[in-house]
């Protein structure tokens, strides 16, 4: 992910984030085989880009992307992470509010990241069915990298076209 971390612009926009000490404990947990500071980056990182592309709110959708996992668990047996893909989000966003200032579609943008598998509210906004979907592209993408090579870039490059086909269809 050295593309953010060289994106200068993406970078003044969520540095204080990624300097902020509690906010970085994230990377100490797993999540779909890699740190969970890692998919937030990407995850973060790649919404930013499509919501500059469609001239949609990128400041705000970066950092809300970015925000979308900051939970301090753990998940290591299945139960906890059962639970957890129906809790995180309202943990993300208590604890983002109190160590950042949230705008509304920020906070919207975090609670609903998991529609519809564990929020039946969907996104209010544009920005947020984009980390939506961007979030559930890339947690497929990263699930399926311990599958072989071939494989797993077939299903990555599918996942790309169909949430970029998703886009299109939604923001039409």
């Amino acid at each position: 992910m050295n593309s953010a971390y060289n994106d200068k612009k993406y970078i003044c926009i969520v540095g204080n984030i990624l300097n902020n000490k509690k906010f970085r404990k994230i990377e100490e947990f797993d999540h779909h085989g890699i740190s969970r500071l890692n998919h937030s980056v990407r995850v973060s990182y790649y919404s930013y880009k499509l919501s500059r592309l469609l001239g949609l709110d990128y400041r705000k959708t970066a950092r809300a992307g970015l925000l979308h996992d900051f939970f301090l668990l753990n998940n290591e047996t299945g139960k906890e992470k059962l639970k957890s893909v129906f809790t995180h989000s309202k943990e993300a966003v208590k604890n983002a509010d109190s160590c950042f200032i949230l705008s509304d579609l920020e906070c919207d943008i975090i609670k609903t990241h998991m529609f519809p598998l564990a929020s039946p509210q969907p996104p209010k906004y544009a920005e947020g069915w984009i980390v939506s979907l961007v979030d559930k592209a890339i947690s497929l993408g990263e699930f399926t990298a311990s599958y072989s090579n071939n494989f797993s870039l077939k299903f990555k490059n599918a996942t790309i076209i169909t949430a970029l086909f998703l886009c299109q269809v939604i923001f039409k």
